[in-house]
C-alpha cells in the first residue's frame, strides 16, 4: 500500500494532493490511501479520509510498503522510527500550504544530515521517485539516528548509582 498524509496544518495541501490522485493510474496494482486534512481538492481516483485517528494512522503507516508525507518533523520522524524511509513533500509558502518555507528548510537539513528520508520540492519529480523508490531506499540510512539507547542507559546508571548512595546512607 501506499500511504499518504498532509497532517492536520488548517491551509490545504492540494498540490500533493492532485499529484497523486493523478499518478494513481501509473500504479494500478497499488492501493492507495490519502489522509488530505483540510485540502479543497477531492481526489477521484484514491480512498481517502480527510482525518485519521492516532491508531488509524499508525496502523496505515505500519502496513504501507511506501509513506509519503509533508514535512511536518512529528509526521515524517514516526515513519523513520518504524525503520522506513518516507517521501517528504514540505509545503511550501509560495503554494500557499503553509505560513514560511520551515518545512522545507527542516527536511533538507535532515536528508542531508541523516539520509534517511527523500525530500522531494518539485511535485513533477514525485512519479520517477515513486517508480525508483526501491533503489532510493536501498542507498538510505534506516535506522533512526537518535540517542534514546544511550539515554536510556546513562539515566539508569545514575539512578543505579543514586540507590547505591541511598543504600549506603542508612
Amino acid at each position: 500500500m501506499i500511504f499518504i498524509t498532509v497532517g492536520i496544518h488548517e491551509q490545504p495541501f492540494n498540490r500533493l494532493v492532485k499529484k497523486v490522485d493523478e499518478l494513481a493510474y501509473e500504479f494500478p496494482t497499488q492501493e492507495i490511501f490519502m489522509q488530505t486534512g483540510y485540502s479543497t481538492y477531492v481526489p477521484r481516483n484514491v480512498r481517502y479520509s480527510a482525518f485519521l485517528s492516532p491508531e488509524e494512522m499508525d496502523r496505515k503507516i505500519e502496513n504501507s510498503e511506501i509513506i509519503i508525507t509533508h514535512g511536518g518533523p512529528a509526521s515524517f520522524m514516526n515513519v523513520v522510527g518504524l525503520g522506513k524511509v518516507p517521501i517528504v513533500v514540505p509545503r511550501q509558502k509560495k503554494f500557499d500550504e503553509h505560513v514560511n518555507d520551515h518545512q522545507v528548510t527542516f527536511s533538507r537539513a535532515i536528508e542531508e544530515k541523516y539520509n534517511n528520508i527523500i525530500v522531494v520540492e518539485e511535485i513533477n519529480k514525485l512519479e520517477s521517485i515513486l517508480c525508483s523508490y526501491k533503489n532510493i531506499v536501498a542507498k538510505k540510512n534506516k535506522k533512526l539516528n537518535g540517542h534514546n539507547q544511550e539515554f536510556n542507559s546513562a539515566f539508569a546508571n545514575e539512578i543505579d548509582k543514586l540507590m547505591e548512595i541511598k543504600r549506603k546512607d542508612k
